[in-house]
């Protein structure tokens, strides 16, 4: 009997921990990406995603049932085939040309029966209005009818020991009911449960709808603690407090910033075509954009500030800072705060030292120094910045040895340490 043949189209995040978990259940994983340097370490198996060990990418490579590569034409024959390239924002608007060549690129090869999903962010109505057109004029098909089409948001948090793909609920849809019968069917060999909806559109605006919650609530709270710093109130224990409440409330945590894919960018695809197609502001994904890209300006100041207090200039000073990745307990520098945390304080002349033990040397910002994590380098600082809190820190060492520390996390206690 034949291995069912499944290809992915973008190996980073989201595709290469989809590829591993379709290997895993008897498919047979073609995973395309247009770096070759990429492809060529995932071939020597090494895996630069935290969530994919090594040892489980070597598995997959020496069962034979995955092959990277760069060549489309070894997507040949396929069944099934999951986009899950980057859709990034340029000058504010969706950049959606890497859906556009995944789509050229994979439509000489789609077949009768065979069922394409787009697992990438964007706007409600890309399915259906590009990448469908796209697959057709390449193809000679025509979906529905000839091939099957749908749309699945992928919900990857990276470094989440606690939700992984197996047992995250997929949100599935189709252009028609076969198609979305194809993709259930597909995503249910990969996950614990599904969640059908009716139409592309709707699983589109799922994931935007998900991502603009997070972005406004922590916009709120971002807010809320830089007020709460001018009226002398510490937010951290405020925010615990309300925890405590069983009911009609959900914590958010402030910070330097927001990064990732996500949030920066993915609400601001949905207030993009309310502009385009309405006519009208989104004010809210707006306004929470604005409140969560100023706080790395509101940190350099606040140590700026705090350098002050002890009679020490920020220009000449040589801060340390811990953590340049945009998320705990992982190298991913997508749109990381911290790299605008690093220009301002560079701006204002600071010398910048960073400890990152996740991030690959070549993603980090230029003109900082990445050392380790010593006591001789946090006493000969300045002061000490914590801007992404790993959990490798030994965060007691810096509180005993720093003579400043700007704590934009709420890791550090001590009589040295200012919170955000």
């Amino acid at each position: 009997m034949r291995t069912e043949k499944l290809v992915v189209i973008g190996q980073g995040y989201v595709g290469l921990p989809l590829a591993m978990r379709a290997v895993e259940t008897g498919m047979d994983v073609v995973g395309l990406d247009v770096d070759a340097d990429r492809v060529k370490r995932l071939a020597a198996g090494e895996s630069f995603v935290e969530d994919i060990p090594a040892e489980r990418l070597g598995r997959a490579l020496a069962g034979g049932r995955y092959r990277p590569s760069t060549d489309y034409a070894d997507a040949r024959d396929f069944d099934v085939c999951v986009i899950t390239v980057p859709t990034p924002l340029r000058d504010g608007a969706p950049d959606l040309s890497y859906v556009e060549h995944a789509g050229r690129s994979i439509g000489p090869y789609v077949r009768p029966g065979c069922t394409v999903v787009l697992e990438s962010t964007t706007y409600p109505g890309t399915t259906e209005e590009l990448l469908r057109p796209l697959l057709e004029s390449a193809s000679g098909l025509r979906s529905p009818g000839d091939f099957h089409l749908g749309y699945s948001p992928e919900r990857i948090d990276p470094g989440n020991p606690t939700w992984r793909l197996e047992n995250t609920p997929k949100v599935v849809s189709g252009v028609d009911e076969q198609a979305l019968h194809r993709v259930d069917d597909f995503y249910r060999r990969l996950v614990e449960r599904t969640v059908p909806v009716d139409s592309t559109r709707v699983a589109e605006l799922t994931k935007l709808i998900e991502n603009t919650f997070r972005q406004v609530n922590i916009a709120l709270i971002n807010e809320l603690a830089v007020v709460s710093h001018h009226l002398g109130i510490d937010v951290w224990q405020a925010i615990d407090a309300a925890d405590s409440k069983p009911f009609g409330f959900m914590p958010f945590r402030p910070g330097p910033g927001v990064g990732g894919h996500c949030l920066p960018i993915d609400p601001c695809y949905l207030s993009w075509q309310v502009k385009r197609t309405l006519g009208r502001r989104f004010r809210f994904i707006e306004l929470a954009d604005d409140v969560n890209h100023q706080m790395p300006e509101h940190v350099a100041h606040r140590v700026m500030t705090g350098l002050n207090r002890l009679g020490r200039p920020i220009n000449g000073a040589r801060l340390l800072l811990l953590g340049l990745a945009y998320k705990r307990n992982t190298g991913d520098m997508r749109d990381s705060p911290a790299v605008d945390v690093v220009r301002h304080l560079r701006a204002l002349g600071a010398e910048i030292r960073a400890v990152e033990p996740y991030a690959q040397p070549e993603q980090l910002p230029a003109g900082v120094l990445v050392v380790d994590l010593t006591e001789r380098e946090v006493t000969e600082a300045d002061a000490v910045v914590v801007v992404t809190d790993h959990d490798c820190f030994d965060y007691d060492l810096v509180a005993r040895h720093a003579r400043y520390v700007f704590d934009s996390r709420d890791r550090c206690r001590g009589p040295v340490v200012e919170r955000l």
